[in-house]
């Protein structure tokens, strides 16, 4: 076989080598062994250029034939490649049928972004505040009634309902992050707290023993966080739900380290200004009624207690606090769980620094 120049060369116009005698000369696979046994072992070419253009020859003719591949190397091949971006050309539409059934979108190739209620309602203008509620108003009004019975029997009374809002206030605050299930960070929160009462009772109910409770959780939340084997950015999400979390339910116990009267006070104010921000009237005057109620319900308490007209001013500074923990349950489309914990707890938790100041000068 004389070797052609390259410009010249036609590879489908060249006269097809001879079979070796009793092979079968034709079928696609009988062919295909064919050229797989001479490109390997067959001894008819004049030098390796001409092997691989007989190689290449032989390889378009198998190409064009109709053999279907395996039906596990399709699934196989589709597996693979089904993630790859698209590339020039449109994925074809889907039945309607799944689709309808399922409440999903369209499969698509390069994948079906998802938003959140809050992310949808921003980009239609609308707020994404949903503010608990009545039924949540009622049970902090409940547990403020509570705590503020209790503070008037005695310190180990108080002792009940308080440990009952601190649980409430480390779990309300994870889940309002969008933490769950958390059981490790709300445990740890809830054993700040009632570490932090512990601190209290064993000093005297001095307030050095919360900031001293609060530093020594800061610390074990980041040892904690630091032996995480979670990413870096979720690391740090978590240390910072986890030292929010105890910081709100440590603070909490100042109700146990304030006045007994000062409580009592404050509890009050704060059940009735969570009522108040709880009617359906608009939000400004929403606010103004309920701070209007808090002084009216101090005003009431401090009668009782003799506090005087001085218990309207701390009934004003607790309902101030608790509306802003109020608002923070409210936002970012929170879910029924919230309201219920969040909701019903940081009002009361967030009145807990101004009872404790505004009580120790008043009284």
């Amino acid at each position: 076989m004389t070797n052609q120049p390259y410009d010249g060369y036609d590879p489908y116009g060249q006269q097809q080598p001879q079979t070796p005698q009793g092979w079968p000369e034709q079928g696609h696979e009988q062919g295909y062994q064919q050229g797989h046994q001479g490109h390997q072992g067959y001894q008819g070419y004049d030098d390796p250029y001409a092997a691989q253009q007989y190689t290449q020859q032989w390889q378009g003719q198998t190409w064009e034939t109709q053999t279907q591949s395996p039906v596990s190397a399709q699934v196989t091949a589709a597996e693979e490649t089904a993630y790859l971006p698209p590339q020039g050309y449109q994925a074809a539409a889907p039945a309607p049928g799944p689709a309808a059934a399922g409440e999903y979108g369209p499969a698509t190739v390069a994948g079906n972004a998802r938003i959140t209620d809050a992310q949808r309602a921003r980009a239609e203008g609308r707020s994404p505040i949903i503010e608990p509620g009545m039924q949540p108003a009622a049970l902090t009004a409940l547990l403020g009634l509570l705590l503020a019975g209790a503070a008037a029997v005695g310190t180990y009374a108080l002792l009940v309902p308080l440990v009952v809002l601190q649980a409430v206030t480390a779990a309300g605050w994870f889940r309002l992050n969008g933490m769950w299930p958390a059981r490790q960070g709300i445990a740890l929160g809830f054993a700040g707290a009632v570490a932090g009462d512990a601190a209290l009772l064993a000093s005297d109910r001095s307030p050095s023993a919360i900031l001293g409770t609060l530093g020594v959780w800061v610390l074990l939340a980041l040892v904690l966080q630091l032996r995480s084997h979670a990413d870096p950015d979720e690391r740090m999400y978590g240390l910072m739900a986890t030292v929010a979390a105890s910081a709100l339910a440590i603070v909490a116990g100042g109700y146990l380290a304030a006045e007994a009267d000062a409580v009592t006070v404050g509890a009050v104010a704060v059940a009735v200004a969570v009522l108040a921000r709880a009617l359906p009237l608009p939000t400004p005057a929403s606010v103004v009624v309920a701070l209007l109620a808090a002084a009216g319900g101090g005003a009431a308490a401090g009668s009782m207690t003799g506090m005087g007209m001085s218990g309207a001013l701390l009934g004003v500074g607790a309902a101030a606090c608790a509306l802003i923990g109020h608002r923070v349950a409210s936002y970012d489309y929170p879910s029924r769980f919230v309201h219920f914990t969040a909701g019903v707890a940081l009002p009361l938790s967030a009145a807990a620094p101004v009872v404790y100041v505004l009580g120790r000068a008043l009284v």
